[in-house]
């Protein structure tokens, strides 16, 4: 059983700013709260929050680069050069090479696409994509959420008259590829105000800029932005800034005018298309998406992505959705593979990491266990499998701890690696394994603590249920699109109780579905949703009373919206202290 959760309530913010919010913006001071607490303070920064606006997206020429990388792109358009998108094989990559793919199409025939194979090439830029492009006649390539480190890939193209722009998000070593232009808002010497955008957001601003340079109008890239929502929701960078105002418009066109691929893909998601969120981007298209390049071929998700036939896009989308069917049977049973051998002890290590490997496990989902990993036991995981001769893993991370940071201590073991502060790839000989397991064990043990080691809810604010009305739940909708660093606000309510209909739902009756009143407050009703609670349904049917945290959400189904808690824990009253 995962581990019980600790529940902390931020920290108050300044009560004479909350209730001065509140008053002129005519608002519950809950919601007053949480603005607050977002660094917005006045009524000026209160509009601007709630009205993002696409004229405040910031310069892209103050880019390190940028006007060297829009240069050599007109000259390889206008002189008649092929053109070859290159992007990485995950949502983030596939959704760039789409948005890039989709604009530079309309400008020349001369431009192709390749997305690397996630088994035979690996990840990044592989100098069998290189030799593809030399093949072919592409004398200039364009990387999207790769390339960052890619200095030997990049000296070996240009032994092949190949110029390279690098559009990356990653954080570059200390001496950059020597490419044409290397676009990365992370460079140490780049001033670009916000260096969150992810791989496809970097994507985006060369486009921009060529738009900006070359009198194209802004309105053109518009229907680029239901892309974009996508990689930002699936990359899980943080939804604040530009970022905010990309998702927040990506959104409004994904669910206003969708392209046809991703029409077809909300179809068979069972989404109700005008009613997309971010949560159904993470939990349903995402990994969708993420699936052809798991199961099959990354190219397959760009071909949906810049499909402009319904019928097209409907047969591609129908297969995708058949890979991740495939990958969802896989996941599970190399999820239980691993479950068993941390439980039997025949993992290599459950200390303080929790690694296993197995030489047969299929590459494309180890990440997926990983994480499944680190919610069952709640330390730094890695799952290794074997592939092309290699011992190779995916690492994901508890929150406060680098496990980047840990993996690169051991880079003198590893041939390859790569990733971010929660999650990183790596691969290295089998018989480096022991010592590699060794030290960062050791690593690890150093430097983690016990808080870190414990799973944590933060609360926004306190909520009583009669707060919970329709102009709250109005405003509250409009902070989204939620994500990190603008997540959707957590609230607690105490000594609720069951109104006696809650019963247990789901294929395997491990979900609740309860009807809750809160006991100061006896005539006021709300359904919730408790996902993987079924253990405590007995406790809540006898008519117990439980202390609950939760999201406020809209479900909608069948024409029909309502409100409804998504609790993502609850306490026995009990078992409080």
């Amino acid at each position: 059983m995962p581990k019980e959760k600790k529940w902390i309530l931020k920290d108050a913010a300044d009560k004479e700013t909350v209730s001065r919010l509140a008053s002129e913006l005519g608002v519950d001071p809950v919601l007053a709260l949480l603005l607050v607490q977002r660094g917005v303070a006045t009524f000026q920064e209160a509009r601007a929050f709630f009205r993002p606006d696409l004229k405040n997206l910031h310069d892209p020429f103050l880019m390190t680069d940028m006007d060297r990388a829009v240069e050599r792109l007109h000259r390889a358009i206008e002189g008649g050069e092929k053109i070859l998108v290159y992007g990485d094989y995950d949502v983030d990559g596939t959704t760039a090479v789409s948005l890039v793919y989709s604009f530079l199409r309309r400008l020349t025939f001369k431009v192709d696409f390749y997305i690397p194979d996630r088994y035979d090439e690996g990840y990044g830029v592989s100098f069998k994509g290189i030799d593809w492009a030399g093949e072919n006649g592409f004398s200039l390539i364009i990387t999207l959420d790769c390339g960052i480190k890619a200095n030997e890939k990049v000296e070996y193209a240009a032994g092949k008259n190949i110029d390279m722009i690098i559009c990356d998000h990653h954080l570059p070593e200390n001496e950059l590829p020597a490419a044409v232009a290397v676009l990365d808002p992370k460079r140490a010497d780049c001033a670009y105000p916000f260096d969150d955008l992810s791989g496809c957001g970097v994507g985006f601003k060369l486009v921009q800029a060529y738009s900006e340079k070359y009198g194209i109008p802004f309105e053109t890239l518009v229907p680029l932005l239901d892309l974009l929502v996508v990689s930002i929701a699936s990359d899980l960078v943080s939804v604040t800034g530009e970022n905010r105002i990309l998702a927040h418009f990506g959104l409004k066109r994904m669910n206003e005018n969708p392209r046809v691929g991703l029409l077809s893909m909300m179809r068979l998601s069972g989404l109700e298309p005008s009613h997309v969120g971010i949560d159904d981007i993470v939990f349903k298209i995402g990994p969708r998406i993420n699936a052809a390049g798991r199961m099959e071929s990354g190219r397959v998700a760009v071909e949906l992505l810049t499909a402009t036939d319904e019928k097209e896009a409907a047969e591609i989308a129908g297969e995708i959705n058949e890979y991740n069917n495939e990958r969802k049977d896989i996941d599970r049973r190399i999820t239980q593979e691993a479950l068993e051998m941390v439980r039997g002890g025949t993992c290599l290590s459950f200390g303080n990491a929790t690694i296993v490997y197995n030489p047969d496990w299929h590459k494309g989902v180890v990440g997926i266990v990983a994480s499944r990993l680190v919610e069952a036991f709640y330390k730094p995981t890695i799952v290794f499998t074997r592939s092309n001769g290699f011992v190779t893993g995916s690492a994901r991370s508890v929150q406060g701890f680098d496990l980047y940071d840990a993996i690169e201590n051991c880079a003198d073991l590893l041939d390859n690696f790569g990733g971010h502060l929660y999650a990183a790839g790596l691969t290295l000989r089998e018989e480096k394994l022991p010592e590699f397991c060794r030290r960062i064990e050791k690593f690890i043990g150093d430097r983690i603590t016990s808080e870190m080691l414990t799973p944590v809810i933060t609360v926004d604010s306190k909520l009583d249920f009669d707060q919970i009305t329709p102009k709250f739940f109005r405003i509250l909708k409009q902070f989204q699109p939620f994500g990190p660093g603008n997540n959707a606000p957590v609230f607690m309510t105490e000594n609720v109780y069951d109104n006696g209909n809650g019963r247990r739902v789901g294929a395997e009756a491990g979900h609740l579905k309860l009807e809750l009143i809160q006991e100061s407050q006896p005539y006021h009703h709300i359904s919730a949703i408790a996902f993987n609670k079924a253990e405590h349904f007995d406790h809540i049917k006898a008519g117990n009373p439980v202390d609950i945290c939760y999201s406020i959400v809209e479900n909608y189904y069948r024409g029909i919206a309502n409100i409804q808690l998504r609790i993502k824990d609850l306490h026995d009253r009990e078992d409080i202290i």
